[in-house]
């Protein structure tokens, strides 16, 4: 039943050099859930912004200071979740950068981040956007100069991304898909880099693809649920007929989000 189209490029990704204020070091944690692993981006020309650290792996966070040449002004997070934060303490002990997120668990040795707040490094400026849903503490970052926009998990640069219930939650996420597109198409943005999987160009093409995604999959969803099917499990068998059973759990994660969603009015 799920029949929707595939988003985003199906090409490998490896990172590495997107403009001279932006680089990915790709972290080695690949999965069917990470893709091709996590994007960890370098913005700005020295000292840098570092974007989700990544996993705790030592040859990663090697990586990523010899990346920016030992000089790291600011790590930053997209969210908590561990494949994004996890490294976070590791490479602020490394290079005395302080961490700054949304959720102040995750804050170190810094201030907090909040929507609206403009962060400044040597050769970039990023303005924070607050983009919940996949998770309550998802923050995206316009980064001026290129006219990209980083997006952690909110958009990934292949397929569609996880309502992490109960923190996260589908109406939010849906709010902040338009609030993304509305931003993307004021600002002329370029490029989306995303937490996992390749660069994507055409932001308003490419999120307005999202936002008809979860239309067509809450109809779904609710077609299954008009049938009879009332249990998550019974929902995922109607709907995502060909899900693989290690990722069963995600799409487990998103029906919930989407059934509280209907519950609620949606």
């Amino acid at each position: 039943m799920s029949g929707l189209p595939v988003i985003g490029s199906s090409e490998p990704w490896a990172g590495g050099v997107v403009s001279p204020r932006l680089t990915c070091v790709l972290a080695p944690n690949p999965s069917p859930m990470t893709l091709d692993g996590t994007n960890t981006w370098l913005v700005g020309d020295g000292p840098y912004l570092v974007v989700d650290p990544g996993p705790d792996d030592a040859g990663h966070l090697d990586a990523i200071v010899a990346a920016a040449g030992g000089r790291v002004s600011q790590i930053l997070l997209t969210h908590g979740h561990r494949d994004h934060s996890e490294g976070a303490r590791s490479l602020h002990d490394m290079t005395g950068a302080p961490v700054r997120a949304l959720d102040p668990d995750h804050v170190l040795g810094g201030e907090g981040l909040a929507a609206g707040a403009v962060v400044a490094v040597s050769g970039a400026e990023m303005r924070v956007l607050a983009t919940p849903g996949h998770t309550s503490d998802c923050l995206s970052f316009h980064v001026t100069e290129d006219a990209a926009i980083l997006t952690g998990d909110t958009v990934l640069g292949r397929g569609t991304t996880v309502v992490a219930w109960p923190d996260g939650d589908l109406g939010d996420y849906l709010r902040s898909l338009q609030d993304l597109r509305g931003h993307a198409e004021r600002a002329a943005a370029a490029m989306l880099l995303p937490g996992h999987g390749p660069v994507l160009d055409d932001p308003v093409t490419v999120i307005d693809s999202y936002l008809a995604h979860r239309h067509a999959r809450l109809d779904q969803v609710r077609a299954a649920w008009d049938s009879g099917r009332r249990t998550p499990d019974q929902i995922v068998d109607a709907v995502y007929e060909d899900v693989p059973d290690n990722v069963r759990w995600a799409a487990l994660l998103s029906t919930r989000a989407q059934v509280a969603y209907l519950e609620s009015g949606g």
